[in-house]
């Protein structure tokens, strides 16, 4: 096993050049697949999530092993079932034991032929492709966003379009809301025409060049940093961001705002990228409670955040972290008590920390449970803590394969072990 040893810089001061959007990203190539286009979107993301979704796109192998990208397994499932040709989808044995069922059923009250060649309800998928129907589909609001992106993207290419209707509770708005815009990016006519509906004319997506924005998941641990940063002159400046974007994920400048972070745009014009210089204000509220329902992949960076700075906190809106790459709450609730905080969680969609303290064991290492969320929420602490160490480091390639590189660049010295 492998393993970082990570040591802080006494101050950090540093233009990063954030990776690209693995969210747009992936919407945008499988949009661009869908149109038959041939203007490859520009600025692709170089984690493994995209890569996996580009590999299947450019070689459409009988069998396609998406690894463990959960995104790639919920918008290519979609893809195939509206495309030409018969596939198995598989992927990580990880994989293999998250759910699908609901989106598999979803497809399939579409007419899509699928099915299961192991467990029902998981992959792997056997998927022949046709021309569907479309109409009016009913499916959970409180399912993954995923899911309901990846049936939106297909719902041009409907011979009726997609009348989707989501019942019950709505979480993850945002991520819905990026993929209409992303869609609407090619020409497809896809909006909400009430609180719970989403309506997608049968009108088939254009081609033309397409530049995507960086990553704000990514900018959240840059934030982290600047806030852990016991000197207060530290500033990072970040690459390729929008103000107004729309990315879930860029709710991280409002709420590092009550961290003692402070955002600053090199332009007051929305909509084009740019650097933003991020850095300390020293006005921290005394205890944060928020809901993550829609960016849930921000939770990892704010409970190591407020908990190294010594701000209780209360969570909720976190039921999805039990179905990603790890049983995220639990994940977060052993590794903290590694570092000395006892954390509590309620319903399977809540974490609190009230100060409760232990016993540190610290040179134990930090498990990452094959999730690059835990990697990069947690090196920041190294500056905290000296000594802090990474197990198995390399999962960061999911999402940001070049964060320990920028790191370096940051001033942090890293040791192999």
């Amino acid at each position: 096993m492998e393993q970082y040893r990570l040591t802080a810089p006494k101050q950090l001061n540093q233009t990063i050049c954030l990776p690209a959007s693995k969210s747009i990203s992936n919407r945008a190539l499988i949009i661009y697949a869908l149109s038959g286009g041939k203007h490859l979107p520009q600025n692709l993301s170089e984690c493994d999530d995209t890569e996996v979704i580009i590999n299947a796109l450019r070689f459409m192998p009988k069998e396609i092993n998406i690894k463990a990208a959960g995104t790639a397994m919920r918008f290519m499932t979609a893809y195939l079932s509206v495309m030409r040709g018969t596939h198995i989808l598989t992927g990580t044995e990880r994989m293999q034991h998250r759910p699908i069922g609901i989106l598999v059923d979803a497809l399939k009250a579409l007419g899509a032929d699928i099915k299961y060649t192991g467990a029902t309800g998981f992959p792997p998928l056997h998927i022949t492709g046709k021309s569907l129907k479309g109409g009016l589909l009913s499916i959970p609001g409180n399912v993954s966003s995923q899911y309901i992106s990846a049936l939106l993207m297909i719902g041009p290419m409907l011979k009726d379009g997609l009348t989707l209707q989501l019942t019950g509770d709505i979480i993850s708005r945002p991520y819905i809301d990026l993929t209409l815009w992303t869609m609407g990016e090619f020409g497809a006519e896809a909006e909400w025409t009430s609180a719970d509906t989403i309506t997608v004319k049968p009108k088939h997506y254009g081609d033309h060049e397409y530049f995507i924005e960086n990553d704000w998941s990514g900018a959240s641990y840059w934030y982290e940093m600047v806030a852990l940063s016991n000197n207060p002159d530290s500033e990072i400046r970040l690459t390729g961001l929008m103000d107004g974007s729309k990315q879930g994920d860029s709710v991280t400048r409002y709420i590092f705002s009550l961290l003692g972070v402070k955002t600053t745009f090199e332009t007051k014009k929305e909509g084009i990228p740019q650097t933003i210089t991020i850095s300390q204000t020293g006005r921290c509220v005394p205890r944060l409670e928020y809901d993550f329902v829609n960016s849930p992949d921000l939770a990892q960076t704010f409970v190591v955040t407020c908990a190294a700075k010594g701000i209780p906190f209360h969570f909720k809106g976190l039921s999805t972290l039990k179905i990603k790459e790890t049983d995220r709450i639990e994940a977060l609730k052993r590794e903290m008590r590694k570092l000395g905080f006892v954390l509590h969680d309620v319903n399977d969609s809540e974490l609190y920390w009230d100060g409760e303290r232990c016993e540190p064991s610290i040179s134990e290492g930090i498990d990452t449970y094959d999730d690059h969320r835990m990697a990069l929420a947690f090196a920041p602490y190294a500056l905290v803590t000296e000594g802090l160490t990474i197990n198995n480091p390399h999962v960061v390639t999911k999402s940001y394969p070049r964060y320990w590189d920028d790191m370096k660049k940051a001033g942090f010295e890293i040791e192999v072990l």
